[in-house]
């Protein structure tokens, strides 16, 4: 019988048997993902959503990893891309943390109810161990039906033993109840989509044709009673004194001690992106390689194949696809992205980034966000492209929204950022930093709670799981910056040299001179800057170090800097970030901002003008 929810072609293979990694978060079901499928790894974006799958291949089997959730439904986007991807299934590995087993059979029995063949790998054995936890491995396995198999996935243990027992999956024992509930209707659907009827799901409901009845609160019901059965029999509990990590791990939430801990982090955080990489790193991979190397290179051999006409000024001109864009690419933003995604993969590995998210939830709350909203916001410091992008993690519609106007509006990428304290600091005046910081952040907390405001519907709440602190492992670190930072390459490069084919064509048309001295009176008028000022702005559109940079030859005064760096903050963010922009929210609501930036920018300028001259 033919499957009722239809799952993309691209998504599930056909010349393999697809086998599907599903788990709660936190579980640790990337590395059990990375042990499986080795480094060459395809993300593919589910269609219709905002939902990365990452897909990979395993002798017969093609093994796909879905988003990290507690139930199979269709509640979210995340619930939604797993029920899809688990109906197409051929085996389930069913990862399970072993100190929050309770928690989790809820999902493994969803899944054995499904009738789906299932290997069940019960992951951190050690950590359940070092909490008290001893669980009957055998007696276990003698309820779900199915083959349980104890991991420490960190250290590599049991990985061997899941890919020997992949050809020996088979159905296992759901819920006996919930058992003679699907037999009522055997011969309507398939048992999985019968299940999903039952519980409630909604596109299912309407796609079984004949009467269903929905009984979602008594199979939960049911479930729970079955799992604290399950519970009372495997599991026994030794009393053992908190440790220091678990004791650590609540001070790292506390408003004091968490507070100066976050703050502590950012500093690292900037000090490592902000200087290390985007300043010192960058100046050697862009100026000295990419620039002192590379483009002369290039434009020696273009030049002896192409005449010196608008093909070439396209190619190899200032915005030169083969120049601007390569040099834009490997020299400037392939060190921040593996700089942001290594910093990332450590915090995540240790633990401390659900904590953050915890510790910042109740500010964020305020601008329309919830605490995972903290995620992208700090990735907007090294680059605005990239942290719109993972502006899909967030939950709701209406969160993405605000976190990627936010992000495109007052958020400096570490390149534009490097320019900008070089220019406050030679104003000499530290009333310029507070200016500047303070209108920034005015700006970031009015454009928020407006949004917040006029979005109809509610932002989600914070719901997320506090794993315990622990060391991170580094293959597993590289791995994760290795696999995201290809990723997002693979994505991103086409739209940069998109960008600079259009700013290329622009050039060579005249269109970038027409649009200059259409810009010249509102910044002279308005701003009350150089007349050069304009050229500095328009820079900004294509890069926006360039547009910043653009103000370093200038005599400006102090009041005159703050303004124009407020202005070029606050202005259309650079190209490459507009055409994700327009990929990522759509064309109307994408229009919105990028319109919306350019009004607000001037007009907040114009108005930090008339503020400074008065005082």
């Amino acid at each position: 019988m033919t499957s009722l929810v239809s799952t993309p072609a691209a998504v599930l293979g056909h010349d393999r048997h697809n086998l599907v990694l599903v788990g709660n978060p936190n579980v640790g079901k990337s590395v059990f993902f990375n042990a499986l499928t080795g480094l060459y790894v395809d993300v593919a974006n589910y269609p219709g959503t905002t939902v990365d799958v990452s897909k990979g291949h395993l002798d017969r089997f093609q093994v796909l990893d879905t988003p990290g959730v507690y139930g199979v439904g269709s509640f979210n986007d995340e619930e939604r891309v797993a029920r899809d991807i688990v109906l197409g299934a051929d085996i389930i590995l069913n990862i399970v943390a072993a100190p929050t087993l309770e928690r989790d059979l809820f999902l493994t029995l969803q899944l054995l109810d499904m009738g789906k063949p299932v290997l069940v790998a019960l992951n951190q054995m050690d950590e359940a161990s070092a909490h008290g936890v001893s669980i009957d491995i055998e007696r276990l396995s003698e309820w779900l039906g199915v083959t349980v198999i104890p991991c420490i996935a960190t250290r590599g243990e049991g990985l061997r033993e899941i890919k020997q027992q992949l050809d020996q999956t088979h159905m296992g024992r759901g819920v006996p109840q919930i058992s003679e509930w699907l037999a009522e209707s055997e011969s309507l659907a398939p048992q999985a989509e019968r299940l999903l009827a039952l519980e409630g799901d909604e596109v299912l409901r309407e796609r079984i044709s004949a009467a269903f009845p929905s009984r979602r609160e008594a199979v939960y019901a049911a479930r729970r009673d079955y799992i604290s059965r399950i519970v009372n029999e495997v599991i026994t509990y030794e009393n053992r004194s908190e440790s220091r990590t678990a004791r650590l791990g609540h001070a790292l939430l506390h408003p004091l001690g968490g507070s100066a801990a976050a703050v502590a982090v950012m500093a690292l955080l900037y000090f490592l992106i902000g200087d290390l990489v985007a300043q010192r790193v960058v100046e050697i991979t862009e100026g000295q390689w990419m620039q002192g190397h590379y483009e002369p290179w290039m434009k020696q051999l273009v030049a002896h194949w192409v005449p010196d006409n608008w093909l070439r000024e396209i190619l190899v001109g200032e915005f030169g696809a083969l120049t601007m864009t390569v040099t834009y690419v490997v020299g400037l933003l392939l060190p921040l992205v593996v700089g942001f995604y290594l910093f990332l993969a450590v915090l995540e590995d240790t633990g401390y980034l659900p904590r953050l998210a915890v510790l910042v939830d109740r500010s964020l709350n305020a601008i329309g966000l919830n605490g995972r909203a903290i995620i992208p916001l700090i990735i907007g410091f090294g680059c605005v492209t990239m942290a719109t992008i993972t502006t899909r993690l967030l939950g709701t519609q209406r969160e993405k929204t605000i976190a990627t106007a936010i992000l495109g509006l007052t958020i400096p990428c570490s390149a534009q950022l490097g320019v900008i304290l070089g220019l406050l600091g030679r104003t000499g005046s530290w009333s310029s930093w507070a200016i500047y910081g303070g209108t920034m952040f005015a700006v970031l907390v009015a454009v928020g709670s407006l949004l917040d405001r006029l979005l109809p519907g509610k932002s989600s709440a914070l719901l997320i799981d506090l794993p315990p602190l622990r060391l991170p492992l580094w293959r597993n670190v590289l791995r994760k910056t290795w696999s995201k930072s290809l990723a997002f390459l693979q994505e991103a490069v086409p739209l940069f040299l998109f960008a600079a084919l259009a700013v290329g064509i622009c050039k060579v048309t005249g269109a970038l001179t027409v649009i200059t001295q259409a810009l010249s009176p509102l910044v002279v008028g308005l701003l009350h800057l150089p007349r050069e000022a304009a050229s500095a702005f328009l820079m900004g559109l294509i890069r926006r170090d360039f547009g910043a940079a653009g103000l370093t030859d200038m005599a400006l005064s102090a009041n005159q800097t703050v303004v124009a760096l407020v202005v070029i903050t606050l202005f259309v963010p650079c190209i490459a970030t507009v055409v994700v922009l327009f990929k990522e929210r759509g064309w109307r609501e994408a229009a919105t901002l990028w319109l919306g930036s350019w009004v607000l920018a001037f007009a907040i300028g114009g108005a930090l003008v008339r503020i400074l001259g008065a005082f």
